[in-house]
């Protein structure tokens, strides 16, 4: 394999931060499943998207009358949801698909779960947490209508976000269960570390046929796995 620089987060060249990952969804992921992938990606980019709108509702919220803290805590969420979504979550479903990978796999439900019932509570919109939700925006009504309906946008998003989760965390449940994943195979990847990086292609080629080919394959097994809903959704 070539080495090949991370691409992910994209950042300016003058900056001296240089990206942490390497991302390539056309060239890592097999065909049948890179829309899932694309589509889980993009939820993550609609969530990150709320939690920056949220903060403007929040901002909306404190000048009508609102707890500042509201704002301060909306601003945490931000700094604190939007990289661990997407290498708690997306990272896994990424290298689980890329490489029909059980552990990640496993990593991918736990950490999403999570992920769906702290969405269901932003959903509530608990006062002094920092979320525009459904609670706080019907009382403010009451108190700044202008403000209100602000908040109104935010929370409306985050119960579509939140419904989105739940369509992806079914849709890639199911892909699983056709793949023929297991705890023991989890646990056996676990054993032997290939949970860390994607198996590497048997030696089926010579090295003739591989500079035929070109410098680089893509690390996912040259058998892609046959799963047994392939329904659209």
């Amino acid at each position: 394999m070539t080495e090949r620089a991370n691409n992910f987060p994209p950042l300016p060249k003058f900056l001296k931060v240089r990206p942490c990952f390497y991302q390539n969804i056309q060239e890592e992921i097999p065909a049948p499943h890179q829309q899932l992938v694309k589509r889980i990606f993009t939820l993550w980019m609609i969530y990150s998207g709320t939690l920056c709108l949220n903060v403007i509702g929040c901002i909306a919220w404190w000048a009508a009358g609102g707890y500042g803290s509201n704002f301060g805590f909306s601003l945490l969420w931000l700094i604190l949801f939007s990289p661990a979504s997407y290498l708690c979550w997306f990272r896994p479903i990424y290298k689980a698909i890329r490489a029909d990978s059980s552990f990640n796999f496993m990593a991918f439900f736990f950490i999403f779960f999570l992920q769906v019932v702290v969405a269901v509570i932003q959903c509530l919109g608990i006062n002094n947490w920092g979320i525009c939700g459904w609670i706080a925006t019907v009382t403010f009504f009451s108190h700044n209508a202008a403000a209100a309906t602000v908040m109104l946008l935010t929370t409306l998003l985050l119960t579509l976000v939140t419904t989105l989760m739940v369509v992806v965390l079914i849709k890639v449940h199911r892909l699983y269960r056709g793949s023929g994943g297991s705890m023991t195979r989890a646990q056996e990847e676990w054993g032997t570390g290939t949970w860390k990086n994607a198996p590497v292609r048997k030696d089926e080629f010579s090295a003739v046929d591989q500079t035929a080919q070109g410098p680089s394959l893509p690390e996912y097994p040259a058998a892609v796995p046959s799963y047994l809903d392939n329904r659209s959704w």
